[in-house]
């Protein structure tokens, strides 16, 4: 009993230190949360906002997972969900949306470097927005809410322009998803 307890606790502590390995030099990113001691981060104040409470989820997470019409899809902390846009370039570190743009796709933003996040296992990082703020990535594309997106599981951005679509859990576009934003 003694070296199966033993055995247990030597692969929980393994399995932890590896957790801590990953991503690449000079990139903000990680695909594991960080401890709960970082502030959270609020939307950015174009964001829509909502005062009803967020699926059961740790409290620390700004990014996590949640079902939708449209199957799995990633949404902030409060459930609000997160799209990406097809004119952005993976990893070129600036997005394609900006000026009026931006008023009804306003962007996901951040206080940390190592967002926290609970069932996303694509790449997490940050880019630096027009205005300074850490604007959050997953697998190197920027992402967005939709202004017209009022309460947690509005998926109403989904298809706009042919353009905008909701990501999945492991940072894919989810293209054939029935929404009602076309």
């Amino acid at each position: 009993m003694k070296k199966r307890l033993t055995f247990g606790f030597g692969v929980l502590v393994l399995a932890a230190a590896l957790a801590g390995c990953g991503g690449s030099p000079g990139t903000t990113a990680t695909s594991a949360p960080p401890p709960a001691t970082t502030s959270p981060a609020a939307p950015s104040s174009a964001a829509p906002t909502s005062s009803a409470p967020a699926a059961s989820t740790a409290a620390g997470a700004e990014m996590k997972v949640s079902a939708s019409s449209a199957g799995q899809i990633v949404v902030d902390r409060k459930g609000m969900s997160l799209y990406f846009f097809t004119k952005d370039v993976k990893d070129s570190g600036t997005s394609a949306c900006t000026a009026a743009c931006l008023d009804a796709w306003p962007i996901f933003t951040t206080t940390s470097d190592t967002p926290a996040v609970e069932g996303v296992t694509g790449t997490v990082g940050t880019i630096a927005s027009p205005d300074g703020k850490k604007h959050v990535t997953l697998n190197g594309m920027p992402l967005y809410y939709y202004a017209k997106d009022k309460a947690p599981g509005d998926v109403t951005g989904q298809g706009v322009g042919g353009v905008w679509y909701l990501v999945s859990p492991t940072g894919e576009m989810i293209k054939g998803a029935a929404g009602s934003g076309y």
